[in-house]
């Protein structure tokens, strides 16, 4: 999905079978590993394939494109700009009886991935007020809605922020992500036939991981020198300095492998 994205979603163009096996193959996947990833993208919905004599080519379909357009600009926004924050939060409470952990699992999963946090049970919240339209749609979508309550309002004098963060979202393992991202790109300089192609192409399916993970908290709610501040810099730095010479070593390989 990541090649997809970033090379054959701006092209609008069909790309042979044989020029994503090799691409794969730069990334150290083999070929029939390659060919049953193609398989599954195709019965997914994302890709149809054309039969052309012997060869195969594969285009996206219009659910494969407008997947990979939502995710490209949430993969290429995400840590380029730092909201104003007014200090208010949306709260949501919505409980759902113990047995039946098959919803509760589904609606921590989807608010979760919503950028919410829990501090205590039943109990949601997030300083994207925003979010409000998305967390109506999961509890509806769930038939949790005649149960949910939202509230927006600042934090009162009980108790402090610091400790709902961090009783709320797990910053620590986040930290860590983001401080392996930092080693393993900083000072990378990559070179050879397809050095680019490749350090661009793990550069980015390492970072499209980041915008589910990470609940996008105001810096003032974040540590001193977040780490997540200096992988998104690093990330966008090296994103533009790579893509000139990622992108003309994609269109080689098509030209020679296709």
């Amino acid at each position: 999905m990541t090649i997809l994205g970033e090379y054959v979603l701006p092209r609008d163009q069909s790309i042979w079978t044989s020029t994503l096996v090799e691409a794969l193959s730069v990334l150290d996947i083999e070929e029939k590993s390659a060919r049953q990833a193609l398989a599954r993208s195709s019965a997914e919905g994302w890709v149809v394939s054309e039969r052309v004599g012997r060869r195969v080519r594969w285009s996206l379909t219009p659910p494969g494109r407008r997947l990979l357009t939502e995710g490209a600009e949430r993969i290429y926004a995400f840590g380029n700009e730092e909201k104003a924050w007014d200090d208010r939060w949306l709260m949501l409470i919505v409980s759902v009886p113990e047995a039946k952990r098959d919803l509760r699992h589904r609606l921590r999963t989807r608010l979760t991935w919503a950028g919410f946090g829990s501090p205590v049970a039943g109990v949601w919240v997030s300083p994207d007020l925003s979010r409000q339209r998305e967390a109506q749609q999961i509890v509806q979508e769930l038939g949790l809605d005649a149960q949910a309550m939202s509230f927006t309002a600042a934090y009162g004098e009980v108790g402090d922020q610091e400790t709902m963060v961090s009783r709320s979202w797990d910053l620590s393992d986040l930290k860590d992500r983001y401080e392996d991202f930092i080693d393993r790109f900083t000072g990378t300089h990559p070179s050879g036939e397809h050095g680019v192609l490749r350090a661009q192409t793990e550069l980015v399916h390492e970072w499209r991981s980041f915008p589910f993970l990470d609940p996008r908290l105001p810096l003032k709610l974040l540590p001193d020198g977040w780490s997540g501040v200096r992988a998104a810099d690093l990330f966008h730095r090296k994103h533009v300095e790579w893509r000139p010479e990622a992108q003309a070593q994609w269109d080689e390989l098509a030209a020679t492998s296709g």
